[in-house]
């Protein structure tokens, strides 16, 4: 008898082909995944201080902006990851 984690790969393979990444692949998908969390981390330090003294000061119009703006670009920013490493996993097809 299978289990279910035999049969759901199993499911995967007919789908479509599994693609292993070398170590390499896996080594530049781990640096971009460090450097785009480092810039996400940048940009919520900086936002984040703007945002505190926003609200702080009682301007809650610009305090919306402002996390609007952090939400936005952290959504860019993970977007960009995620298409720089799959440009890495696409080398290995």
């Amino acid at each position: 008898m299978k289990s279910a984690y035999e049969l759901a790969m199993e499911r995967l393979a007919k789908e479509g082909p599994i693609h292993h990444l070398t170590d390499d692949q896996k080594a530049a998908i781990a640096e971009i995944d460090d450097r785009y969390r480092a810039k996400i981390a940048e940009k919520e330090v900086f936002l984040g201080g703007k945002l505190a003294e926003a609200k702080m000061s009682g301007n809650y119009p610009e305090a919306a902006q402002i996390q609007e703006q952090l939400t936005r670009e952290t959504a860019r920013l993970r977007d960009e990851c995620e298409a720089e490493k799959a440009k890495v996993r696409e080398a290995s097809a």
